[in-house]
């Protein structure tokens, strides 16, 4: 039975988690030889000290956001970084990386975090690691905590970023898929929405634990008189009370909510989301045809996503200083605005070289078998050539 290891990072519920769970659910379903497992480093090799760089790193955002912005895009988004940068974190988890695929044996990695990428790269480059290594990136940009040498595969979000590769880093285009970020299965996509022009059912979208500024919205949703809200509380139960003391028939909280099957169904009820620029979201969202209104954003990745995102005119950004209801009128129910953008996702779309579940599962199964020559070449878009990297 063949093995693929997934490497995240940290235990807290991430991006970087979901997009690992949505390949190992659907790898599930339709390969059932290949043993498949979830493995964070950290703490692999120190459960207490994952627990403090969690909390830690959650406080940090929450606390001083501009001093975590200055740092990420100063030494994880700079053009070029230091050798030295990852000196200490070398000396603590490179020979755990080593211990931990010797004990486990895997016949392929996925990486959907750089540290762990960075890692196998060192050691890959070193001779210690023959392993098919895949890069499966969260974000609609790379940050360079991200390794390039020595990796055997790269899935990467978009047309842009396989190019930037191929330029900046002179990786072959037959290494690089365009895959978007990886969504769970269970989010169908929309080939066609009808909107509600009656009164539209807005989704508001905080993210897991409810954060995102969703109570500076709470006045203006209170008097909006064309507009039905839908707010997803996530984990945070005090925002889902205040919300039900409302008792408003046009604003509906939702705690929690674990089942895709749900997330999928309420995506399909409603004709927009404000929420924020986290990568599987907003990649649930764009496979959904949902227009998408961005209101607030974390600094670091969500602030080059947004970057990104408004560049390609995939969503809008909302301003604070004008009033809610009018901005969401203005561009709902502005035809042109509606078909420029419904552009923008056919252009995006299109650039995807992998569209269904089957092919990505075609493509893992070709990775694990290193003494193939070829690749199923039905299983992709004719533009995708790939060849096995010679380890």
């Amino acid at each position: 039975m063949k093995k693929i290891l997934f490497f995240p990072l940290l235990r807290m519920q991430s991006g970087h988690h979901q997009v690992a769970d949505a390949i190992m659910d659907l790898l599930k379903t339709r390969a059932e030889e290949i043993e498949l497992k979830k493995i964070d480093l950290m703490s692999y090799t120190n459960k207490s000290l994952e627990k403090i760089i969690s909390s830690g790193y959650l406080k940090w955002i929450r606390y001083a956001p501009a001093t975590y912005n200055v740092v990420y895009k100063k030494h994880f988004y700079a053009q070029k970084q230091t050798k030295s940068a990852y000196k200490f974190y070398q000396g603590l988890f490179l020979k755990k990386m080593e211990q931990l695929i010797e004990e486990e044996k895997p016949d392929a990695i996925v990486c959907t975090h750089g540290f762990p990428s960075y890692l196998l790269s060192q050691l890959k480059m070193q001779g210690k690691c023959n392993i098919p290594v895949i890069n499966v990136y969260t974000d609609f940009f790379i940050n360079n905590v991200w390794a390039k040498d020595g990796i055997d595969y790269h899935f990467v979000p978009s047309q842009e970023v396989k190019e930037n590769l191929i330029e900046m880093y002179k990786i072959p285009g037959e290494k690089i898929i365009v895959t978007g970020i990886p969504v769970h299965e269970e989010i169908i996509k929309t080939t066609h929405r009808k909107f509600n022009a009656e009164k539209p059912q807005i989704l508001i979208a905080g993210g897991n634990s409810g954060l995102g500024g969703i109570l500076k919205l709470s006045a203006e949703m209170k008097k909006s008189q064309q507009f039905n809200f839908t707010v997803l509380c996530g984990n945070n139960q005090k925002l889902y009370d205040e919300i039900l003391s409302w008792d408003l028939d046009h604003i509906n909280p939702l705690p929690y909510i674990s089942s895709r099957v749900e997330m999928n169904k309420i995506y399909d009820e409603v004709d927009a989301i404000i929420t924020k620029p986290g990568g599987v979201t907003i990649s649930e969202v764009l496979k959904k045809r949902l227009p998408i209104f961005v209101h607030a954003y974390l600094p670091g990745q969500e602030e080059i996503n947004m970057t990104y995102l408004k560049k390609q005119q995939l969503v809008f950004e909302l301003n604070q200083k004008d009033t809610l209801e009018s901005q969401l009128n203005k561009i709902l129910k502005d035809a042109n605005k509606m078909k420029q953008w419904e552009k923008s996702i056919d252009l995006f779309q299109k650039g995807l070289e992998l569209e269904t579940p089957e092919q990505m599962v075609d493509v893992m199964n070709w990775i694990l078998n290193k003494n193939s020559t070829s690749i199923p070449l039905y299983s992709v878009k004719p533009s995708i050539h790939l060849q096995v990297a010679r380890v």
